[in-house]
This record gives structure tokens, C-alpha cells and sequence, in this order.
């Protein structure tokens, strides 16, 4: 695997088969970094963190990249369920550090609990704070409400 930085000594084997198969799918499109970021809605920093195996890259990802790459259905299928596997066994990022003694968190130090692969809306509600949904929930809403008026302002212009 040509100029690759070598990947962690420790990785769990699903990872690391995974990584080397990402990588060598990367490296038979012939594209950059730059240019694979330019192709897909990742940028080129995700895709090298991806490809170094220090954050899992999303499902949506390695499907971009398995269309790009010109893989047939069942071989992109098989992509899907080794990252499956690499996601399960993916290392989680180490917890923050302990509160202090008054048990007040400052900004920068809470715990990373976020799953990258997980789009926003499937955010839990314990993560996001706001209860099932909410940011979908706002965005229907506030769609909703901006139907309604171009409606009224459609209305009274048209007669």
C-alpha cells in the first residue's frame, strides 16, 4: 500500500481489514484526497481521518466512495457489511477527563459521546438534549410556518 502511514498496532482485525480495503478501493479510483473530497460530501481531512483509521467514516461515506470506485452491487454490499464489522469493533475515543471537584464541567471537556456514523436526526435524546426528533421536529415546524406565509403573501397578491 504505497504511501500510506502505517495503520495502529493495536486496531481490532475488522478494522484494520477494513481500512487496508477502504484504501486500496481509494487508490484504484486514481483520485486525491483533495479530489475524492471535491467527488463526495466529505472533505479531504475526513477522508484522510477515515483512511488512517482514527474515526470510522460514515455508511454513506464508503458508499460514495464504492460508487465512485465503479464497484458492482454485490461487491458494494460486501463493502456495507465489512464496515459493519469495523464499526462494532471500532476503539471509542478515550472518556474526558474526571469533573472537577465543585463538578462543574467547563466548556472543552465534556465527553465525546457522539457516533459519527449516526446521522443528526438519529442523534439519542440523552445525547442532544432536546428529546426525540427535535431538530427535525423545529426544521418541520419552521417549514411549515414559511408555507403558510408564502401562502397568505401569495394570496393577497394574487387576489
Amino acid at each position: 500500500m504505497g504511501g500510506w502511514q502505517p495503520l495502529p498496532d493495536d486496531l481490532p482485525p475488522e478494522v484494520r481489514h477494513f481500512v487496508e480495503q477502504l484504501r486500496l478501493l481509494k487508490d484504484r479510483t486514481g483520485l486525491s484526497l483533495v479530489a475524492l473530497g471535491a467527488r463526495t460530501a466529505y472533505s479531504k481531512s475526513s477522508w484522510h481521518r477515515y483512511l488512517n483509521a482514527t474515526q470510522p467514516p460514515p455508511r454513506q461515506a464508503v458508499v460514495a466512495l464504492c460508487r465512485i470506485a465503479g464497484l458492482a452491487d454485490t461487491d458494494a454490499e460486501r463493502f456495507g457489511v465489512r464496515w459493519e464489522l469495523a464499526v462494532q469493533s471500532w476503539p471509542r475515543p478515550a472518556t474526558a477527563p474526571a469533573k472537577p471537584a465543585d463538578g462543574q464541567e467547563s466548556p472543552g471537556e465534556q465527553e465525546y459521546e457522539d457516533d459519527p456514523t449516526l446521522p443528526w436526526w438519529d442523534t439519542p435524546p440523552e445525547q442532544s438534549g432536546r428529546g426525540p426528533g427535535g431538530r427535525l421536529l423545529w426544521s418541520a415546524v419552521l417549514l411549515l410556518l414559511l408555507t403558510l406565509l408564502l401562502g397568505l403573501v401569495g394570496a393577497v397578491a394574487f387576489g
